[in-house]
């Protein structure tokens, strides 16, 4: 197996500099000049012209991505067009921001859809079953932006239970050691702020948490229908196994490899498909980062941010693809 994750990691490679090629031909392809946002448009053509010339813009694109590449290559992620700060120095605290509500968002929806998706099958045809994959065909087909301000509108405004945006008290502030807002105010025993950040975090994990939620559901009772069809399913009950036991141990057992996978898939797309959540919620995670960089033509920030989530996906998906053997001795790696 450690030679097989060697040999992964370094097929990530080629996947990588592609990917980042056509990240930086597609966002040179975003109408509008980085020096003349930055600028404002009173600015004259002699300024503008002078920091295209500062920035490097004037270069013929190849050169621009060699450039770049060469500074990959150093751990060098550039320089922001508009903060004039390193993005290596600025990007943690906006990533983590968007880990933190990507991993409670998963984490709500595994516990909800994986047990929905198990209850549905063993009470198959059942009014559970009915009213699950009802609500898990409404997840799937309910816009993240429209339930966002629904729940911003009922439980915040109206039943004031919950805060509309943000991460945490602004009266309150958190002391950030690793940016993870949850950890810290564990680390620094702040019960007070342990439990506002939570506050924080309800709202947007559930919205994000909705659609991954009920395809999770729908995959889990599909897969865990197929499983306890089996004979050795037949035969465990037979011999008066509680039926407990038969679902939750043997069955699922065999019916998590499909489901393992829909997991990793939605993790990835959860860290770069937040944007529209963290825009709702005021969220300060790396999808608001990237959009706010692409109104000002922040080309450097908007190509490293792309790129780190497309490394967090492969890496997920590498590790889904170790966990299967781990899970089903049947699957060997070399």
């Amino acid at each position: 197996m450690f030679a097989y994750s060697i040999r992964r990691i370094f097929s990530l490679i080629p996947v990588l500099v592609g990917l980042s090629l056509i990240v930086f031909l597609m966002i040179r392809a975003i109408p509008g000049d980085p020096a003349q946002v930055i600028l404002g448009q009173l600015a004259t053509k002699e300024a503008i012209a002078d920091l295209t010339k500062q920035l490097g813009l004037d270069q013929a694109w190849y050169i621009q991505y060699f450039n770049y590449l060469g500074d990959l290559l150093t751990g060098d992620l550039g320089q922001s067009l508009r903060t004039k700060s390193e993005i290596s120095n600025e990007i943690w605290p906006y990533l983590a921001a968007t880990m933190e509500l990507s991993f409670v968002a998963m984490a709500i929806a595994i516990i909800v859809g994986v047990n929905a998706g198990i209850i549905s099958a063993w009470f198959q045809n059942s009014w559970f079953d009915y009213v699950a994959m009802v609500f898990a065909l409404i997840g799937v087909s309910m816009p993240i932006f429209w339930l966002g301000l629904m729940e911003q509108w009922m439980f915040a405004i109206n039943l004031d239970w919950l805060p509309t945006s943000g991460r945490e008290e602004v009266r309150n502030p958190v002391s950030a050691i690793t940016n993870f807002y949850v950890l810290d105010t564990l680390i620094q025993g702040r019960t007070d702020q342990f439990v506002e950040v939570l506050k924080h975090l309800v709202l947007p994990a559930m919205a994000l948490a909705t659609i991954p939620m009920a395809i999770i559901a729908r995959i889990t009772r599909s897969t865990m229908l197929e499983v306890m069809r089996s004979d050795f399913i037949r035969t465990a009950r037979a011999k008066g196994l509680r039926m407990f036991w038969v679902v939750y141990k043997h069955s699922l057992k065999n019916a998590i490899i499909p489901v393992l996978t829909v997991i990793g898939l939605q993790t990835g797309l959860l860290l770069g498909g937040a944007i529209l959540t963290e825009t709702i919620f005021s969220w300060p995670g790396i999808g608001r980062y990237i959009y706010e960089a692409i109104n000002y033509r922040d080309y450097p920030v908007i190509q490293t941010g792309i790129l780190i989530i497309a490394l967090i996906f492969v890496m997920i998906n590498l590790v889904v693809d170790l966990l299967y053997a781990a899970i089903d001795p049947r699957i060997k790696y070399h």
